[in-house]
């Protein structure tokens, strides 16, 4: 009897751990345009309201050393979509659509002349390409339906999100932001070929990010099991628009540092369309089996300084720059009932981790990417092992951006300018604000983390500069 009593549970525990082990979780990855990272509530800002959104780290956890993989998008897009440095795939600066003359296929040899600058400049890959591996072509071998919502910007026809393994693609194509962001999202008298990929007229006025919301909300209604969903909203990208009534409220707001009315009703609606889709997952039972990523593309933009979009609160610089400002982002990752809520980490992380901490989640071990597996933080609150995170942008960039390469290393931070062959080296655990230049200081770790960049290069076939 004791001997039947033991071997019915251990077939128990078999069929659990069978059932645990077959069951996936949804994923939903939320990749905002341009948002900084303190343009949140739960990240500081002081005029901005997003109260879903501060809802969503409180139920999980807060990164607050988290890095796009570039200071500017379409790097960053084809990072997250391919676990892969930038220098990696060619993808460097952002992709021009076809309205703006493209980019093309790019030969690592190829070179912009730059009349009149020091430096010929690797030419920008200007599609992901096929031969890619995606993060949906990952999660469709593994039964899930994956839905792209929002900003593709990584290529012209025939390398758009449904040639990338998404079996549904609302609004990606090959442009970096919408002409506007009411209904039908055009700008007076242009060219109807610039509309958004499937996403025609519903209703005169209505606002972009609200249809966003909407569509996902059907998605999620239709119930496909398992689903992977990327999000990637244009919003808070240019041109700055908002909701009347909202933009009316921040208008009669006293404003902190950042003060831009238009702007914060941008980031509101934003927020309020990520609560929609969080009530209805709360609404049909699967709040709990789905994964929530959310963070951004790039540091916030400041524009005008004179009347900046927003303003990147105790960090340097902006988007399109090496400094802090133009690659931290606001990363909030939530489970409930696994990933302890209410957590801040503080280990240094970077874009192409998200792939293999999603497919480490689902029970895929293999990744094969330059990220790594972020499970061990998330569900253990553990540290990672120390590593070095790079940045690669070898292109001009107005005003006054020179090509240049970022190696962050501990607590230190060098980047490196090709033009000048100059450095500078920060110690963001005293100098966050990235104030002091260190490197005639400490000469000799400057030597350290150049040599560091030059394997780097080197291990990824990173395009670089040449003498013009």
């Amino acid at each position: 009897m004791r001997a039947f009593i033991l071997w019915s549970i251990l077939i128990l525990f078999s069929l659990t751990g069978f059932s645990q082990e077959k069951t996936k979780l949804n994923v939903i990855l939320i990749h905002v345009d341009d948002l900084g990272a303190t343009d949140l509530g739960a990240f500081g800002s002081d005029f901005y309201e997003t109260p879903h959104i501060d809802r969503l780290a409180r139920e999980g956890m807060k990164f607050v050393q988290s890095y796009s993989a570039a200071a500017i998008c379409s790097p960053s897009r084809a990072a997250l979509m391919t676990g892969k440095y930038p220098a990696r795939t060619g993808i460097t600066d952002w992709i021009r659509a076809k309205f703006q003359g493209g980019s093309g296929f790019a030969l690592p040899t190829d070179l912009e002349e730059n009349e009149g600058q020091v430096l010929k400049t690797p030419k920008n890959q200007g599609f992901l390409p096929q031969e890619e591996e995606t993060i949906a072509e990952r999660m469709k071998s593994l039964g899930f339906t994956t839905l792209h919502v929002g900003k593709w910007h990584l290529g012209e026809e025939g390398n758009h999100p449904e040639n990338q393994g998404f079996d549904l693609n609302i609004g990606g194509n090959d442009l970096g932001q919408p002409s506007s962001y009411f209904d039908p999202y055009l700008a007076k008298n242009e060219d109807p070929s610039y509309v958004l990929k499937n996403v025609p007229s519903r209703k005169e006025g209505e606002f972009l990010t609200d249809r966003e919301g909407d569509e996902i909300v059907k998605f999620i209604q239709n119930r496909p099991d398992p689903f992977f969903i990327h999000w990637a909203p244009y919003a808070v990208h240019t041109p700055i628009m908002g909701p009347e009534v909202l933009v009316e409220k921040y208008k009669a707001k006293t404003p902190g540092i950042q003060k831009n009315p238009i702007y914060a009703a941008l980031v509101e609606n934003l927020d309020q369309n990520v609560g929609k889709v969080l009530a209805e997952l709360d609404r049909l039972g699967l709040r709990k089996n789905t994964l929530i990523i959310f963070t951004s593309d790039n540091g916030g933009l400041i524009g005008n300084p004179q009347n900046p979009v927003t303003v990147n609160l105790g960090l340097r610089s902006f988007k399109g720059y090496p400094y802090e400002g133009g690659i931290r982002v606001p990363t909030i990752v939530s489970l409930p009932g696994r990933i302890p809520s209410g957590t801040v980490s503080q280990v240094p992380i970077i874009t192409m981790d998200w792939v293999p901490t999603i497919l480490d989640i689902e029970g895929e071990k293999k990744a094969g990417t330059d990220g790594v597996s972020l499970t061990s933080v998330l569900f253990q609150k553990e540290a990672l092992a120390d590593r070095d995170l790079f940045w690669h942008f070898p292109h001009y960039r107005e005003p006054d951006v020179k090509p240049y390469s970022i190696v962050r290393s501990g607590q230190y931070k060098l980047i490196y300018y090709f033009e000048s062959e100059e450095v500078e080296l920060f110690d963001l655990s005293k100098d966050p604000l990235e104030q002091t230049n260190l490197a005639n200081q400490l000469p000799k770790l400057v030597v350290e983390l150049k040599s560091k960049l030059e394997k780097w290069w080197r291990e990824t076939g990173a395009r670089l500069p040449v003498k013009n």
